[in-house]
């Protein structure tokens, strides 16, 4: 018959304990997951799934009219794809040609659809008046409120333990 105190032994617990934690960081460090790194902080760290929509907003620095840009993550989790862009003025710096996908005009807006270009990250800067904002899933991230102009984020999949590595990085910056 099996004693209770030998199965709660504190010797066998001081083993038990650790070995489920590194099982479960092992884990959680695999799972690839979405970022949104900022050059000081990470803005956001979500679970990646296929076909996660991640959308950019911002107004054109040329055209002075809003630009929205529709990515979803890819089917394998290693990149982002770009879908189509909406934007509603017809000028320097926006997709037209026949390459780039299904060109169409929708009310008063150009859209350029099944652009179906891959990115393995995208880098982005704030800028003065571009209203620079990133939603992921219906989340969204309003970077021009909270970053000054030319402040850089890198958009990007990567496995769960770029995150716990950037958190040990920044927990020991002031050390």
């Amino acid at each position: 018959m099996v004693h209770i105190n030998s199965i709660f032994n504190p010797n066998r617990l001081l083993l038990l304990v650790p070995a489920v934690l590194l099982t479960v960081l092992l884990w959680w460090g695999s799972v690839p997951r979405l970022f949104v790194q900022g050059e000081t902080e990470l803005i956001a760290c979500v679970p990646a799934r296929q076909g996660a929509n991640v959308n950019i907003s911002f107004i054109h620095s040329v055209q002075k009219t809003p630009v929205e840009e529709y990515l979803v993550v890819s089917d394998d989790l290693s990149e982002l794809v770009l879908r189509s862009t909406r934007y509603h003025s017809f000028g320097v710096g926006l997709p037209f040609m026949a390459s780039d996908g299904n060109f169409y005009q929708d009310g008063n807006d150009f859209v350029m659809d099944n652009m179906e270009r891959h990115f393995s990250s995208l880098s982005l800067r704030t800028g003065v008046g571009t209203k620079l904002t990133v939603t992921i899933d219906g989340e969204s991230y309003p970077l021009y409120e909270k970053f000054s102009p030319g402040y850089r984020v890198d958009i990007f999949t990567a496995p769960g333990i770029y995150y716990l590595k950037a958190l040990l990085e920044s927990s020991f910056k002031n050390f």
